[in-house]
């Protein structure tokens, strides 16, 4: 399974209709709700806006909505794709504000679908690899050296808090947290040590 890298968005006109696809990473159900509650106000405006997500590290839990268009001709096109993509932890949303000129239920699938298809050709995507969250305190002179063991991990960087000492968080691969935490140990002489 793959995971977005951030979000995405793509847009179409379909006799009329402006069709805003876009593609959210998120983590779980009330994630996806949170997002797609954003999304609504955001379109507060809009004829509809139509979702699907898929979360959970074997892309289990599913959800849709076809959000007032008729049944099964919007959120199930978009919900197909995103089963059909190999990504998880996903909530796409399709904004449609309508140009006046009625599509067919046909006509929506394919618009939905196609909607669907088109954020995910820009969206960028990694492996689902499980991260977990860390956090050291280094002293200043220390800074560089640890900055630089960094570049051996696959890790990102959340925040930098410069205080006293410089507290750093961000997220690692779990199965390097390990060899992680040592080597910013060693390197320190001790004087720093990382929390997870």
């Amino acid at each position: 399974m793959n995971v977005l890298k951030s979000p995405a968005l793509a847009e179409c006109i379909i006799k009329g209709s402006r069709f805003i696809s876009e593609a959210f990473p998120v983590k779980s159900q009330a994630e996806a709700r949170e997002v797609l509650r954003a999304q609504k106000e955001k379109y507060e405006d809009a004829t509809h806006v139509v979702h699907a997500f898929i979360t959970g590290e074997t892309g289990g839990i599913m959800g849709m909505s076809d959000d007032g268009e008729p049944s099964g001709t919007a959120g199930r096109p978009v919900l197909e794709v995103l089963k059909g993509s190999g990504i998880t932890n996903i909530l796409i949303t399709v904004t449609r504000y309508f140009g006046g000129t009625l599509l067919g239920t046909g006509g929506l699938s394919r618009a939905y679908s196609g909607g669907a298809k088109d954020v995910l050709a820009v969206a960028e995507t990694e492996p689902l690899v499980a991260k977990q969250e860390f956090s050291v305190s280094v002293q200043y002179d220390k800074y560089d050296i640890v900055k630089r063991a960094f570049k051996d991990f696959h890790l990102e960087i959340e925040g930098e808090d410069f205080a006293e000492a410089i507290a750093i968080k961000g997220l690692i691969f779990s199965d390097e947290a390990k060899s992680f935490s040592e080597r910013i140990f060693d390197i320190t002489q001790g004087k720093s040590s990382v929390a997870f």
